[in-house]
């Protein structure tokens, strides 16, 4: 296992607090999200260019990232080694979004990481143009993995490939888990557009692999060969059967195998992150047994997507399902897993409540459409609410748009503007199972509520969110 160079010392750090780093890289969301490479570049140049000693996988997709990271980043583990990934986006804490071996970063490290990077940034403005959030971010990721000695980083695209800083660095392997229509104002207005945004993150050299299917893999296989890219494409393993708390699917190599992921949509995911690793040995970058993959798959968890908790008595699902593609997994999955909670096996199951909230940037209708497709959706109650940000749909305008589309009566469609009230009344009230979804910045601030997790418990001086 060869481990990244550590990076030569950069421009004296700023001392910050917790609280202050995490200003000073909200500070920075004014500039909004500029697609470039050029501000990147030019921030990890002048951090000694941290990155070019890592190896891993650089992993893009509509749908899908995260859950191959963790599928992948649990196997690894299991194999020994350490890991770096940047799950996204946070869900409790900033500081989620860097992690090694699976925890976040600590808040003293956040804090210095911070105080390293933004004086970096400061004098490459006026030629660059000021850096935004995600390559002040990114930049501090790469230096955070390469002074931690990461052996292979596990890196999510943040938006599209192409122009994503994440692509100023090239670790040997290249993912796509699939390409669906999201983002279509910055990608473009076909998947065959976003596919090209996206295959562009094989480069020459690389090995790379997708989930892809149709136009878009038709794309992405004509990006591999003009680079001459081996291309590797995994269809979705086969389902075998599923339970209350994951899967079952078969495997090339592996036969029958546990996932610890819920829904059926995870048999693609774990087939792509499957590839992944063949990916990472064929590149020489690591070697993990079967054994550890089947450990590691099992043992996988992805905290707010299809998410079960106990709260009271009460069971709670947090799932995001923030655009169509991730409605229609949910609403499979309700359908799935309906007879193995609460009573499910009942002649007449308790009916579900769905606390929802969305972006307004989103397919709001799309997501209302794909959640139709469960008949436990339509035979629900309905809970509309807001998230306390600047791009929030407003809960009467989501709930106009349930009414709109008559999947329930609107006698079943309640207003709540405050989400953690309509959470409380759900917990007191509800008949059945509560879902909290379509939005992941509603599903974290739930989760903060009912989970007391002491890795993301932050510095009381911290007054900044994502």
């Amino acid at each position: 296992m060869t481990a990244a160079t550590a990076p030569p010392a950069a421009a004296p750090a700023v001392g910050l607090s917790y609280g202050e780093a995490l200003r000073a890289i909200a500070e920075r969301g004014r500039f909004g999200v500029r697609l470039g490479l050029g501000r990147t570049r030019a921030l990890l140049r002048a951090l000694g260019d941290p990155q070019s000693g890592l190896r891993g996988a650089l992993v893009a997709g509509t749908n899908g990232k995260g859950s191959v990271l963790a599928l992948a980043g649990a196997a690894l583990r299991a194999a020994g080694y350490r890991v770096g990934q940047t799950p996204k986006p946070h869900l409790v804490s900033y500081r989620e979004r860097l992690a090694i071996d699976g925890r976040p970063i600590d808040p003293g490290s956040f804090a210095r990481l911070v105080g390293e990077v933004v004086p970096v940034a400061g004098p490459l403005a006026a030629r660059h143009g000021p850096a935004t959030e995600f390559e002040l971010l990114t930049a501090a990721l790469f230096r955070w993995f390469a002074a931690e000695r990461v052996e292979v980083a596990l890196v999510e695209v943040g938006l599209g490939g192409r122009l994503d800083a994440t692509h100023a660095w090239d670790g040997g392997v290249a993912v796509i888990t699939n390409v669906d229509l999201d983002h279509t104002d910055r990608l473009g207005p076909t998947v065959e557009a976003i596919a090209r945004e996206k295959a562009a993150i094989i480069e020459r050299g690389d090995v790379a692999v997708t989930g892809a299917t149709g136009p878009a893999l038709a794309v992405i296989r004509r990006r591999a060969a003009r680079v001459r890219a081996p291309l590797t494409v995994a269809p979705p393993a086969t389902l075998l059967g599923w339970d209350r708390d994951g899967i079952e699917v078969a495997l090339p190599g592996l036969g029958r195998t546990r996932v610890g992921l819920r829904g059926r949509h995870q048999a693609a995911n774990v087939a792509v992150a499957d590839a992944l690793l063949d990916a990472l040995e064929a590149a020489g970058i690591a070697t993990v047994p079967r054994g550890a993959r089947r450990e590691g798959y099992a043992r996988a968890t992805w905290p707010g997507r299809l998410e079960l908790l106990e709260v009271e008595g009460r069971e709670v699902l947090l799932d995001g399902a923030h655009n169509p593609a991730g409605a229609t997994a949910l609403a499979t999955a309700l359908d799935d897993l309906r007879p193995y909670l609460a009573g499910g096996r009942d002649a007449v199951p308790p009916p579900l409540t769905l606390i929802a909230a969305s972006m307004a940037d989103k397919d709001v209708d799309g997501v209302i459409a794909a959640l139709a497709g469960s008949p436990h959706i339509r035979s629900g109650r309905i809970a509309c609410t807001a998230v306390d940000d600047a791009r929030a749909l407003p809960a009467p305008d989501l709930a106009a748009r349930w009414r709109a589309a008559g999947v329930v009566p609107e006698d079943r469609i309640a207003l709540e503007p405050d989400p953690i009230a309509a959470l409380d009344r759900a917990l007191a009230s509800a008949p059945g199972p509560v879902v909290v979804a379509g939005s992941l910045y509603l599903v974290g601030l739930v989760r903060g509520r009912l989970v007391d997790d002491p890795d993301l418990r932050d510095p009381p001086d911290h007054d900044a969110s994502g």
